[in-house]
């Protein structure tokens, strides 16, 4: 018998770019929260409108607070934070 355990491994941090910011989102919070995971996405400071405005839909689609989490800023100060993170 074989058997796989699947198990969420934590927070996904993902940074979007502006071209695109609801298909690219999209597509990065949808493995993660498959996974069991949550998200924090951190979209161009040029298109941040788009991301919360997804992240509102998911809770009104009943997700729990804090399992989508959009900081808005500029890439330079949120970036390297998102991204530096210890695993």
């Amino acid at each position: 018998m074989s058997l796989t355990l699947k198990e969420p491994v934590g927070v996904a941090g993902q940074i979007i770019p502006w071209n695109y910011p609801l298909v690219d989102g999209g597509m990065e919070i949808g493995p993660a929260l498959a996974a069991g995971c949550t998200c924090v996405l951190k979209p161009a400071e040029q298109t941040p409108l788009t991301a919360l405005e997804l992240a509102k839909h998911f809770a009104d689609c009943g997700l729990p607070p804090g399992v989508v989490n959009v900081i808005t800023g500029f890439g330079e100060s949120c970036g390297p934070r998102l991204s530096s993170m210890p695993t």
